[in-house]
């Protein structure tokens, strides 16, 4: 059967500027770090992929002794571990708090593929506590148990690099040409297609200006008729989806449904 594989933050809920931007700042202030990023600082450290590395990009030398860091390696790693615990924990209770609203169409699709018999699953290269609190927002607790969680420090390098995909991929005995990824930057897109792994990109708030080349379809979200958004809304509008790049023809409006995933799984280059 085919799989549906989700990346978290930006593609399940877009939680980096309104969940880990303020739960890096809160973790900066509560340790006594003299740094807090700006909105535009941010911009540029989502580009780093995972937390802890985000993290370790202050350590320069000039910073370690203004915030009077030791200067052992192994003192530091133990530091930067310590900071991403808390930062997790703060960035964990931003998303319980729902002040975070899950993506358009994410809850819908996953329904239609978890009923139609497909795979789920979500890859991220950020820490599992976090990336299930997302899959619980966005899917809702009963349909996020049906998906299989890779996250944290499981493989050796973060996106771009493909590793993440390729665990997903050879945990869940999966075949390239059956899956179709779902992210929001070109970090994610470069790690999936190096996978050897279809993707659909809906960028997000930190991402829109980005090179989505090689992606199967761009969409600012997946859509929602207005039966079908987000439950807790008590507005329920619906959002159509805008088509930014549609190489194959899909034509996915005005919503992203799974029939179209499938045909682009058969269009694809490289399927059978």
């Amino acid at each position: 059967m085919p799989a549906l594989v989700f990346d978290c933050d930006g593609v399940l809920a877009d939680t980096e500027r309104y969940g880990h931007l303020p739960a890096f700042n809160q973790t900066f202030k509560e340790f006594g770090l003299p740094v807090r990023w700006s909105d535009r600082e941010y911009a540029e450290k989502v580009k780093v992929g995972g937390g802890k590395e985000r993290m370790k990009t202050l350590l320069t030398p000039e910073f370690i002794a203004a915030a009077g860091l030791p200067s052992d390696p192994d003192a530091l790693d133990e530091q930067i571990a310590r900071w991403h615990r808390r930062k997790t924990e703060v960035y964990t209770g931003i998303i319980q708090s729902g002040t975070i609203p899950p993506r358009p169409g994410v809850r819908r699709i996953a329904a239609e593929a978890d009923a139609a018999g497909w795979t789920l699953a979500v890859a991220s290269t950020s820490a599992e506590p976090a990336v299930r609190s997302v899959l619980e927002l966005a899917a809702g607790p009963g349909l996020a148990a049906r998906f299989a969680v890779f996250a944290g420090d499981i493989v050796p390098r973060k996106k771009p690099a493909p590793d993440i995909y390729l665990y997903a991929v050879d945990r869940l005995g999966l075949g390239a040409t059956g899956t179709v990824v779902i992210e929001d930057s070109r970090n994610g897109l470069r790690s999936a297609l190096d996978a050897g792994l279809g993707c659909v990109v809906t960028p997000s708030a930190y991402t829109g200006e980005e090179d989505f080349s090689g992606a199967l379809l761009v969409v600012s979200s997946l859509g929602d008729p207005a039966d079908s958004a987000d439950p807790t809304d008590p507005a329920r509008k619906e959002i159509t989806t805008e088509v930014l790049s549609d190489p194959l023809g899909a034509d996915p409006r005005p919503f992203v449904r799974l029939a179209d995933l499938e045909f682009l799984l058969s269009a694809a280059p490289g399927a059978k």
